[in-house]
């Protein structure tokens, strides 16, 4: 079956119009270039595309590419493809893809929409508003559950009336779905040390084939039920945009095997991303209210499998990220963390088993900033001592509480009331099958033992990492917190008493209990765990 047009001899041998992508982008970049008023012109590339955004509207120029499962470089194809852009987005945010536009060449100057010499074409969009973007939303923890509710409508009408066929309907067969996920983990092989471990690698392609093989009556009945569609297929948050009828744009264009699918992995997609963005809850209230809509209860059953599949490709984009040339190093650095970020989603999927990382270390150690750097690799929960301590004492999280050591709110009792209320908080996160990540002194061996135990009860791994520093480093750090905007009430005589009273660890196996030197920078800490999460 075929995965994207293709064009004749005729087509690829006539007059081609070249202009260098650089001198391209250069000219495009400002304000003149464009019939209307612009301000400053943004501007941001991809792997495939070049974006220019100016004043209310955004023009997408595809780059002369050829990724193997894509390919840009023939002047009719770039041309082609923008066209079957805008077609196939008028589905789902007809609002905002006006139409196909020329960049044009006059008098030496290239510009939008004016008279010349066709040099190129561009996807002419209007331009939506960025604080409506869900990925924002999600950041700036403004995203809720009715907008899960309202997505999740939106997707099960889409999903309704969007195309099938006998023809479309092949690529939700358990061979083609082989195929791609086989892809997948080729694709990758590359990457291995790098964004993925060889270990997890290996995991995630038996796993995979170990559930094709074990679920193929569930899934060949799924092209029966009609519930192959030609769907929208690149459905994670930064293509959500809550309008007032939500705008999903963005879809695949070039390839239809991509596009091509059950509603089930869809659906996989977004609650995948939503995970990511460390927010369980919303993917939970997204599948739910999909499944209640299209009463399509079976996607439940394959949820696991299409969240694991749709995190190794996003993990693969990202990847292919850092051999590309145009791609500033800074955006590589994200790019590499995100796909690692995107493999241990797939590995928790694939396994369903939770991981309890327990922090520890005395005051000043630099915890939890490790903590928080762990949380957003590994789409963990991070539940902090220093907040859950004050939200059960009903203080505010930046009020100080200066007790003396062991005094106080720092007691034997309320420290265990804490630990116990975190311990509650954790138990959630991994009986859902995720990350959480405990971030406090652990200085107890009592307390080690409560977490090993909470970890055993729901059947996660616990990891303990304990965080280390020079006597002078720590007290320096303590001392600095007290000028600082920090939750924290630690000070120099906590230190002492923490360094009199602490037991040292011998509840983990040495595999589980990683120490670490925290007078290196975040980063390098994290390149050094990494491997061994």
């Amino acid at each position: 079956m075929p995965e994207q047009r293709s064009f004749s001899p005729d087509e690829r041998s006539g007059h081609t119009p070249t202009t260098d992508v650089d001198e391209l982008t250069g000219a495009l970049r400002q304000p003149e270039a464009y019939p209307h008023e612009t301000g400053v012109v943004g501007f941001r590339q991809t792997q495939m595309s070049l974006l220019f955004f100016a004043g209310d509207f955004v023009y997408k120029i595809k780059k002369p590419v050829n990724l193997g499962y894509v390919d840009y470089t023939s002047f009719e194809a770039r041309h082609h493809f923008c066209k079957r852009e805008v077609e196939l987005n008028r589905r789902l945010c007809p609002e905002a893809y006006l139409g196909v536009v020329a960049v044009t060449r006059c008098r030496g100057r290239v510009r939008v929409e004016e008279g010349g010499n066709i040099v190129e074409h561009a996807v002419k969009m209007r331009r939506l508003p960025e604080e409506l973007m869900l990925d924002y939303l999600l950041t700036g923890g403004m995203a809720t559950v009715p907008m899960m509710h309202t997505i999740a409508s939106r997707v099960a009408s889409f999903h309704t009336h969007a195309a099938s066929s006998p023809d479309i309907a092949a690529f939700g067969s358990v061979p083609a779905i082989r195929y791609n996920t086989e892809e997948n983990f080729q694709q990758t092989l590359a990457g291995i040390n790098q964004i993925v471990t060889r270990t997890n690698h290996s995991l995630l392609r038996e796993y995979a084939n170990n559930f094709l093989d074990t679920h193929a009556t569930l899934v060949a009945g799924r092209a029966r039920e009609g519930k192959i569609r030609d769907c929208h297929g690149d459905l994670h948050a930064a293509h959500v945009c809550m309008t007032d009828e939500v705008c999903i744009y963005d879809c695949i264009e070039f390839n239809d095997r991509f596009r091509y699918g059950d509603v089930a992995s869809e659906v996989a997609f977004l609650a995948m991303d939503l995970d990511r963005f460390r927010r369980h809850d919303l993917s939970q209230e997204f599948v739910d209210s999909y499944a209640d809509i299209s009463r399509d209860s079976r996607i439940v059953e394959l949820m696991r499998f299409y969240k694991c599949y749709r995190s190794v490709v996003r993990g693969k984009v990202e990847g292919f990220k850092l051999s590309d040339r145009k791609i500033p190093e800074e955006e590589k650095r994200k790019a590499l963390w995100l796909a690692r970020t995107y493999f241990h989603l797939a590995i928790s999927y694939a396994t369903g088993q939770g991981l309890l990382i327990i922090m520890s270390g005395l005051t000043g150690s630099g915890k939890s900033a490790i903590a928080e750097e762990l949380g957003s690799l590994l789409a963990g929960t991070v539940i902090s001592s220093d907040v859950v301590r004050k939200e059960l004492a009903g203080l505010p999280a930046d009020q100080h509480s200066y007790e003396s050591f062991g005094q106080g709110i720092y007691s034997t009792e309320w420290t265990q009331q804490t630990y116990g209320e975190m311990l509650r908080q954790a138990q959630q996160v991994l009986s859902t099958g995720h990350c959480a990540i405990l971030d406090a002194s652990f200085l107890s061996s009592t307390e080690r033992i409560r977490a090993l135990a909470t970890a055993k009860q729901q059947h996660a791994r616990a990891l303990l990492i304990e965080c280390t520093a020079p006597y002078d480093l720590l007290r320096e750090r303590v001392i600095q917190r007290r000028t600082g905007a920090t939750v924290s009430d630690a000070r120099p005589e906590i230190l002492e008493g923490q360094i009199e009273t602490r037991d040292p660890v011998t509840e983990f196996a040495s595999a589980d209990h990683i120490r670490v030197d925290t007078t290196r920078n975040v980063e390098a800490i994290l390149e050094d765990l990494w491997p061994q999460l």
